[in-house]
């Protein structure tokens, strides 16, 4: 019998990259990578050059059209695998991204009429432009008692679907009012694969606040939000609510024809991109949590039972794999911040050494930054460059680098905000331990772990903890394959659960990352100065990040 496969599509934040997957044993047989056309939309509206409000973040939807044009034909060229041994396809997505549709499933800024409006578009999952809408919609819900507050950590973000949603209904009633269906951009995909439409259970429940058995809020809570989203759940939310790893649907002749592939093979239903990881790296228990290191990070854990932990961004019975509860919480910076501070702040000297050294500035910066000792640069920071998710579920907070002097060097501010994202970490882990949800050991993934030795040291060494990386280089990749594999079913030559094909697709390394006893015991200091600073800026004593923003935010409007 020959070997099957199966093509795994992971959707970043400026790319997508499609993988193809051998059921056998996880490897990766080929891969290609395709970027967005139009890329992150912050500044203006392309072909208008209409100028995009402050937390602006939106995308095209046709980019994400051109990865599978591009890339799933690509795979197959590079691996001479025959259309015949490809029995299913996957894909994962950031969350929450969302886009507006008409009855016929097509996205609204594809008309004429209404692509000039903004609000038309498809809202990124870092499209924050909606916190004053997150903000009425979580102080509604806590004068109502509303009992889907504490799921969500006791604050919906402005990141997900409904304040997203009500912000359209606010500055653009035209366009809400011509939308059929506001979906996740990972629906949307999945209905051009497979002629679908369906809502996947992980998306609609951690950022759609759905639950398994009460469904969505009730309509006197929409309508205490706005009487116009009274019907919302029952009208723009509607739609058939799936687990993951269904099969939406056989691939269509359109896209068959489109990718090499042939029609009738099993779609399986959309997927976030963090959590495709959980399976992906052998997590089919609670204990473990699995961090998706990149831009930013999701922390995905399992549990047994449901908890109210402080800044979680969500509980889902089955959201991540069947028959548990699965958990979520995040940083919304973490190698953005990284990114920041290469691009901007480091000075010429720095990168003349690098280049001379033959390394890139990362590399570079992190050599000289591993020579330091904990708690020797004197610096400490908070890293809430891109705001605060996990557990304040603040998007309104700023970073913070305390401790410089006239001899402080870019390779000590370097490894301070490494250390920050730890301390994150951290406050995170402690929160989940703290109320019953235990963590004995960390699994990594993403871009991070591979490139930054010092970064996973650092974790492991402030969370004490344990760290295990993943031997795949696209895991979520290979977790969107595991769950075409499942959609496919073992009479197509896939697997009929997450954990068979976990026991068989799913790859970590052999080298475990343990903590360092003596820098435990520092970062355990530094760790406690974190707090005090954290919960003095993060928790109302001293807002000035707030007013700081306030008076941007007015100089703006001055300025327009």
């Amino acid at each position: 019998m020959k070997e099957k496969y199966t093509i795994g599509i992971d959707y970043g934040t400026e790319s997508g990259r499609a993988v193809l997957v051998s059921l056998k044993d996880g490897k990766e047989i080929a891969d290609h990578v395709t970027s967005y056309r139009h890329g992150v939309i912050d500044d203006r509206l392309p072909q208008t050059g209409e100028k995009l409000g402050h937390e602006w973040a939106l995308q095209h939807a046709h980019d994400y059209i051109e990865v599978i044009q591009t890339s799933v034909p690509e795979v197959l060229q590079q691996s001479n695998i025959h259309p015949d041994e490809v029995v299913g396809i996957g894909i994962d997505f950031t969350a929450c991204t969302i886009l507006p549709v008409d009855k016929d499933g097509r996205p609204l800024m594809f008309d004429p009429k209404w692509k000039t409006d903004p609000n038309s578009w498809v809202k990124l999952w870092k499209h924050h432009a909606a916190q004053a809408k997150a903000n009425k919609i979580n102080e509604i819900a806590e004068q109502r008692g509303e009992e889907f507050l504490p799921r969500y950590g006791g604050k919906i973000s402005s990141e997900w679907m409904v304040a997203k949603i009500w912000q359209v209904l606010d500055e653009s009633p035209d366009i809400y009012y011509a939308t059929d269906k506001f979906v996740e951009a990972t629906d949307w995909v999945i209905s051009q694969l497979s002629g679908n439409l369906v809502r996947n259970s992980c998306t609609v429940g951690y950022k759609a606040i759905w639950h398994k058995q009460d469904g969505f809020p009730s309509k006197e809570y929409f309508k205490a939000l706005d009487p116009r989203l009274e019907n919302l759940a029952e009208t723009k939310l509607r739609g058939e609510i799936v687990p993951l790893g269904t099969n939406a649907g056989g691939l269509t002749e359109e896209m068959a024809d489109v990718t090499g592939l042939n029609p009738g093979i099993a779609v399986a239903v959309g997927n976030v991109d963090a959590h495709a990881s959980v399976p992906a790296m052998g997590v089919t228990s609670p204990g473990k949590m699995v961090m998706a290191m990149g831009t930013s990070i999701c922390h995905m854990v399992l549990g047994d039972k449901e908890k109210e932990i402080e800044g979680m961004c969500g509980v889902v019975e089955d959201g991540i794999i069947p028959n548990y509860y699965g958990y979520e919480a995040g940083q919304s910076a973490v190698g953005d911040i990284f990114a920041w501070f290469v691009d901007t702040s480091v000075p010429a000297y720095i990168k003349e050494e690098a280049a001379q050294a033959g390394l890139d500035v990362y590399q570079y910066l992190e050599k000289k930054a591993t020579g330091y000792k904990p708690g020797e640069t004197g610096l400490l920071a908070l890293d809430w460059w891109n705001g605060n998710r996990s557990v304040l579920v603040d998007t309104e907070l700023s970073g913070l680098l305390l401790g410089m002097t006239l001899q402080t060097k870019p390779e000590e501010v370097y490894r301070a905000l490494l250390e920050a994202t730890a301390f994150g970490t951290r406050m995170i882990v402690d929160a989940f331990h703290q109320n019953g949800v235990s963590i004995d050991e960390l699994y990594a993934c993403g871009g991070l772990p591979r490139k930054s030795k010092l970064l996973m040291q650092i974790y492991a060494d402030v969370t004490n903890r344990e760290i295990r990386i993943a031997d795949s280089k696209h895991t979520p990749a290979l977790g969107a394959a595991m769950f075409g594999a499942i959609a496919a079913g073992s009479e197509n030559g896939g697997y009929d659960s997450a954990i068979e094909a976990a026991r068989n697709m799913a790859r970590i390394k052999e080298e475990v990352i343990k903590p360092i006893p003596e820098n435990v015991f520092i970062y355990d200091e530094l760790f406690q100065e974190y707090k005090q600073l954290h919960d003095y800026f993060g928790r109302g004593t001293n807002n000035v990040m707030k007013r700081l923003k306030t008076l941007r935010t007015f100089e703006e409007k001055v300025t327009i």
